[in-house]
């Protein structure tokens, strides 16, 4: 799944120009209840005004309370440029380029503002990819590394019939092995399918309804 696919695009997305004075900017932020909004120089991204980014310009600077409002330009003070991702990159992706921010901007190769990924966007994917929203039987079981080990699972959840609701798979820390989380459909051969899992070599930790 690429960035495009889970982002909020422009015309829903809320968003600074470059000219906009920091009391409109400000009043945006109280009015729509966020932190920070992406900065746009006509089309092309240039940064994120934040909450924090005006109460530090202020304070740094020797200008009133009220000049700065109406003179200060989001442009004048946007940061983190670099807070944005590509629209061609996977989603998995984003989670470790927010940088402690709840919105990120997607462009293209020009730095064209394409539209918004939000924290809770790339967080509802990780549910769906871990199907938290769907009651099942999760197994976390162990496999070693080696060829043909997911093909062996494949065949075994096809002979028992399972509705498989998800399947995640992580390295062990220091094991040539691999950590698999399968979720399934609650049925009534489940000690029969976990039972040909560690027969298998599978080795079971755990399994739990959820």
């Amino acid at each position: 799944m690429f960035v495009k696919s889970i982002m909020k695009p422009p015309h829903k997305s809320y968003t600074a120009k470059t000219g906009d004075t920091i009391n409109v900017v400000l009043d945006m932020l109280n009015e729509k209840d966020i932190d920070c909004v992406p900065v746009l120089d006509g089309t092309t991204f240039v940064g994120m005004v934040t909450k924090e980014a005006v109460y530090s310009s202020f304070f740094k600077g020797e200008q009133s309370k009220e000049e700065f409002l109406r003179s200060t330009t989001a442009g004048d003070i946007a940061v983190h440029k670099d807070l944005c991702i590509h629209d061609e990159e996977v989603f998995e992706r984003t989670l470790p380029s927010f940088k402690g921010f709840p919105v990120l901007a997607v462009v293209d190769e020009q730095r064209k503002f394409q539209g918004l990924v939000t924290r809770y966007d790339v967080i509802e994917q990780f549910e769906s990819a871990f199907g938290v929203k769907k009651a099942g039987i999760r197994i976390a079981f162990t496999s070693e590394e080696s060829e043909g080990r997911i093909e062996r699972l494949g065949d075994i959840i096809k002979s028992y019939h399972e509705n498989v609701i998800s399947l995640a798979t992580f390295d062990e820390t220091d094991k040539l092995a691999r950590r698999i989380i399968l979720k399934i459909e609650k049925k009534d051969n489940i000690a029969s399918f976990t039972n040909k899992l560690e027969k298998s070599g599978f080795r079971i930790l755990s399994v739990k309804e959820v």
